[in-house]
């Protein structure tokens, strides 16, 4: 029976022995019920709105829920299908109606307390505007309503030829035109500018825009140059159907070399190189070029390259039942779940000799093995588990934990050697737990899969983990600081020893990492107590890399 149950039928109780004493006449006057409700924490645990793409992104620390909405969604009406609410609360916003999300909408969950929580919409709108002989690419101010453009100093601002303009969500019309219209330009000595009137449906009425075409001096310019530790990125702005590229040389010396045009992304009149096989810890200049014209000089540094701590996982030492993967006296750098699984049984994480073919003699790897811990039917569900970071508590049975360690260097890969088992999932969630219950239903039976990720972020602090249902914290894939991810998942048993090569995929060239995390585990949803008794990784002889292959 849930605490909001065993509090009605208690409640019921005490109204029957109300009636009969009162019957009796043995109360007199007033009966004053001052018994504490129950204290009942209350999360949204999903939200679905109409133009919805993905899943909402639920904080829980912050008591923030986000939904991402299609560019063709009105936010200032939008419609709410349900916003779930944990343990039977209420929410404030009722299914099925309509709201303004221009802004941060607040909402209230009420069982026993109320809890404050706000709703966020995010919604990016691809606008478009190009014109023939364009250097660099457009800029856009919703704000202001404005869109500019440059232009080569060689093209008359009296003959623009238009080749591309959408300014609002797909399907909307610029002065009543769906397509490129006909636009009338007001010009200047240096710059064109004209205005035009953006319509879609019924929410977006003669919406005015100024459009600016400016003449510039040069031709390419280069704008950007990150310095990794073997790989470099640069940036550049040039004219759209040129040659465009990078040179770079060695700071001193005076021979530049051109980039390989395989590594160069041109997009319209922005373009980009990624440059491998640098040296690290050096100076380098670089400079784009578009045509026969060169741009400005950048200089960058490279840096050093780190390796990842502990990888080989060949240390570990033995606290009553806890294994843990460092030696005795060591500073932390891995953790695993073995304190929460050793309150109801053994280390499901633990080294073994078993290890890959070109491992050196005498060292270990580690096996992840995942099962069900306790007595007879008492017990949970734990998943072989190893991260870097560190095991902070159990929450009754339940792990809190502080994923990542510092680190400030930009590797290009992971690679490794592992081997997986996989067993039927036969551990599902508490079927009081209804909603994680029902998403993972469908599993059961199923071949349970490992899962080994690597992620770099600039947060200021680890990531905290916590897995109690009640105020659940994973891993956010869309988490703002995460700079770079790779993750590798497989269902199928592996029996032999295999390379593992992840490639870092960043959302940033220039951010620096603050903290690195690899996480390995046996059973891919163990965080929701999900997975198959017997599954099974090894994991053997991890690394970063620096370059391209």
């Amino acid at each position: 029976m849930t605490d909001k149950g065993r509090f009605r039928a208690w409640t019921a109780r005490l109204m029957v022995g109300l009636s009969l004493m009162g019957g009796a006449g043995l109360l007199g006057g007033c009966i004053e019920n001052d018994m504490p409700y129950p204290y009942i924490k209350l999360f949204i645990s999903g939200v679905e709105v109409d133009g919805q793409l993905g899943n909402a992104q639920i904080d829980n620390d912050n008591r923030t829920a986000t939904v991402t909405v299609d560019e063709t969604v009105n936010l200032k009406k939008v419609h709410v299908k349900r916003v779930t609410v944990s343990d039977g609360g209420r929410s404030s916003i009722p299914d099925d109606t309509l709201i303004d999300l221009t802004k941060p909408q607040p909402v209230t969950l009420s069982l026993y307390q109320d809890y404050y929580w706000t709703l966020v919409a995010n919604q990016t709108i691809e606008r478009l505007f190009r014109v023939e002989n364009q250097v660099g690419t457009a800029s856009f101010d919703p704000n202001q309503r404005i869109a500019s453009v440059n232009v080569s100093k060689s093209q008359s601002l009296r003959s623009l030829a238009l080749l591309d303009l959408k300014l609002g969500p797909e399907g909307s019309t610029i002065d009543g035109v769906r397509g490129l219209p006909a636009l009338s330009w007001e010009v200047f000595s240096n710059y064109a500018k004209c205005r035009v009137k953006l319509n879609f449906r019924d929410f977006i009425v003669d919406e005015e825009w100024t459009l600016y075409v400016f003449q510039v001096e040069s031709n390419v310019s280069t704008t950007a140059a990150d310095g990794w530790v073997n790989v470099a990125w640069l940036y550049g702005q040039g004219m759209e159907g040129a040659d465009c590229g990078f040179e770079i040389k060695e700071e001193g010396l005076s021979e530049w070399s051109r980039v390989d045009s395989r590594y160069v992304t041109q997009q319209g009149g922005s373009f980009h190189a990624r440059v491998p096989h640098l040296k690290a810890e050096t100076n380098y200049r670089c400079r784009a070029y578009s045509g026969e014209e060169r741009g400005e000089e950048i200089s960058f540094t490279t840096g050093q390259a780190l390796p990842l701590p502990g990888g080989g996982f060949d240390e570990w030492h033995q606290e009553g039942k806890v294994w843990n993967p460092w030696a005795e006296g060591a500073t932390p750098v891995w953790d695993s779940g073995n304190d929460g699984a050793t309150t109801l049984g053994e280390s499901i994480t633990v080294p073994t000799s078993d290890v890959w073919s070109g491992a050196r003699p005498g060292s270990t790897a580690a096996r992840l093995g995942s099962k069900f811990v306790g007595i007879g039917s008492i017990g949970k569900f734990a998943a072989g588990n190893l991260f870097m970071g560190e095991y902070v508590r159990t929450d009754g049975t339940n792990g809190v934990l502080a994923f990542g360690r510092p680190f400030t260097a930009r590797p290009t890969r992971l690679r490794g050697y592992f081997k997986y088992t996989t067993a039927p999932v036969d551990c599902l969630p508490s079927k009081s737990n209804t909603e994680d219950y029902n998403r993972f239903l469908p599993m059961k039976n199923e071949p349970d899969t490992c899962a080994i990720y690597i992620a770099l972020g600039d947060w200021d602090t680890p990531v905290e983990i916590r897995t109690n249902p009640k105020d659940r914290k994973l891993f956010d894939h869309s988490d703002p600081h995460l700079i770079a991810y790779a993750e590798y998942n497989s269902g199928s048993t592996i029996s032999q020893y295999t390379l593992l090569d992840l490639e870092l995929e960043y959302r940033s060239t220039s951010r620096v990492p603050k903290y690195i995390l690899v996480v390995g585990s046996a059973s891919k949803y163990g965080d929701y107590f999900v997975g198959g008794e017997g599954a099974t990784l090894w994991m053997d002889d991890f690394s970063l890399e620096y370059d391209d292959k």
